[in-house]
């Protein structure tokens, strides 16, 4: 199932680009983007992605410190370190939406 879903949008993906890439019949081609869409998609699935992996980041941690209780201190530390990468993604790509708009 999992395949046949990654495959589908792995087509959708590549006969999407040059259908949207397509001008109307006898329109001249425009060069007006919408840069405040596209940076606000972008930040959205960002900061979506970002939640998911901290939840999973968190979930695995108290798993691990639910088997080995002795190891806390190093798996918190572990937890709070890829939780500090993890966010530093939804920052740059903040940043760089305001730089972008």
């Amino acid at each position: 199932m999992k395949t046949k879903l990654l495959l589908l949008a792995a087509l959708l993906m590549v006969v999407a680009g040059p259908i949207l890439a397509q001008t109307p019949a006898g329109a001249p081609p425009s060069q007006n983007i919408n840069w405040i869409a596209v940076a606000s998609f972008a930040m959205a699935i960002a900061s979506g992605l970002c939640g998911l992996a901290q939840s999973k980041a968190a979930a695995a941690a108290c798993e691990g410190m639910g088997r080995n209780p002795g190891a806390a201190a190093s798996i918190r530390f572990a937890l709070l370190l890829s939780l500090v990468l993890i966010e530093s993604l939804a920052l740059y790509t903040l940043i760089i939406v305001f730089r972008v708009s």
